[in-house]
């Protein structure tokens, strides 16, 4: 991977952390390359790195960097060429009757309190198939909270926050930057339960991509960041489904996935 080389990422200094346990892939090690320091990454800057294949977390601007292995691939919907499939469009169709809010980034009681459900939803199966002592060594909810808040409340760059609700219910929130040539999907996180409760299947992640998508060209910006693809991530396997998907590879933006 090179590193960047516009003028304004020139003051910026770069420096790989120590291995850690992939969150994608099993057994494997997980190196990122960390752009510092944090007070030089504004919208200006963020804009130059995100198109170099960087993402944020909190005010930390990173990008895989792992010694052995290039599965990471930084991925983007080219929004003048993209037309939703027949599902996608029955997804958008199905939730019409969401309410949007765009927020400046913050703490909100409610956003965190269905934020701390979807992660609870979505791990429960991952606790269940952990011994008793494992469970025992599950964090407080004090530290969840500081995890939360740094990696959603806190942004050095230009980011909203967008509630959808049903009537008054909350449903979903999104964490979304706003750089030079696009938006970049940062978080959402949603009502997971419905899914189950409901006699018609909810599709919230698709039809927040769609929104997003339908946003972003109301901003009149070309492109939709979604991060990461990884080939053999089932949890990534979403992404592919919205074409065309331009993908990033030797510091070179090209179609397709």
């Amino acid at each position: 991977m090179t590193l960047p080389n516009e003028p304004p990422l020139q003051k910026l200094q770069f420096y790989v952390t120590t291995g850690y346990s992939c969150g994608y892939l099993p057994n494997r090690l997980a190196q990122s390359l960390i752009a510092s320091p944090q007070h030089l990454i504004d919208a200006t800057v963020y804009s130059g790195l995100i198109q170099q294949g960087f993402r944020r977390s909190g005010k930390f601007a990173y990008r895989p960097h792992c010694e052995n292995c290039r599965e990471c691939v930084a991925v983007r919907i080219i929004l003048q060429d993209f037309t939703p499939s027949r599902s996608q469009k029955r997804a958008f169709k199905k939730h019409q009757n969401l309410s949007t809010r765009i927020l400046p980034v913050a703490f909100y009681e409610e956003h965190y309190a269905l934020y701390a459900s979807y992660q609870k939803a979505r791990h429960t199966t991952e606790l269940l198939n952990q011994d008793d002592e494992s469970l025992q060594d599950e964090k407080p909810e004090q530290d969840e909270t500081e995890q939360y808040l740094n990696f959603l409340c806190q942004t050095n760059v230009e980011s909203v926050m967008v509630e959808f609700r049903e009537n008054s219910q909350l449903k979903m929130v999104s964490v979304i930057d706003i750089v030079r040539d696009g938006i970049s999907a940062v978080y959402t996180f949603y009502q997971v339960h419905d899914s189950k409760s409901s006699s018609t299947k909810v599709s919230f992640g698709t039809y927040n991509i769609l929104w997003q998508v339908e946003w972003a060209k109301s901003l009149n910006l070309p492109y939709l960041y979604l991060g990461y693809w990884i080939k053999d991530s089932k949890k990534m396997a979403y992404k592919q489904n919205f074409k065309p998907l331009e993908k990033l590879l030797d510091g070179e933006w090209t179609q397709k996935i």
